[in-house]
């Protein structure tokens, strides 16, 4: 809470109440027919549905591999989580490779402590991802 004048110039407490950060998803062809999936923000159950839709048409185009650029993502929570288990599915199902990228330790962390590290193919960067 921080002080504002009021209409009489008194002075009142408002809340500040910060900005959520929205997730923003861009997608770019990789070589040798890969697609990569740039995530930013928060992936949380009020924000993933665009990264959802997004890796889902990824996925059913059939590329020869999709990366998930996860270096813009702060916050990740079961929700997320849960949307990248399920992507991973997809893409066996599908026959596509699906390759984690740049996962900052906020994500890592939630990885390791349900043992979903375990089922994804993680690289340093997308560059090394690509490489495969």
């Amino acid at each position: 809470m921080r002080p504002s004048d009021d209409e009489q110039g008194r002075s009142a407490l408002t809340a500040v109440t910060p900005a959520r950060p929205e997730l923003t998803v861009e997608t770019r062809y990789g070589p040798a027919g890969a697609m990569v999936c740039g995530l930013a923000g928060d992936l949380d159950i009020e924000t993933l549905a665009p990264a959802a839709d997004m890796l889902d048409t990824l996925v059913a185009q059939r590329p020869s591999a999709v990366v998930i650029d996860l270096h813009g993502v702060g916050f990740c929570d079961s929700s997320g989580l849960n949307v990248l288990l399920k992507t991973r599915l997809a893409a066996e199902r599908s026959g596509v490779e699906l390759r984690l990228a740049a996962v900052p330790p906020t994500v890592m962390r939630v990885l390791d402590l349900t043992g979903a590290r375990l089922v994804f193919t993680i690289h340093d960067s997308v560059d090394a991802a690509l490489a495969g």
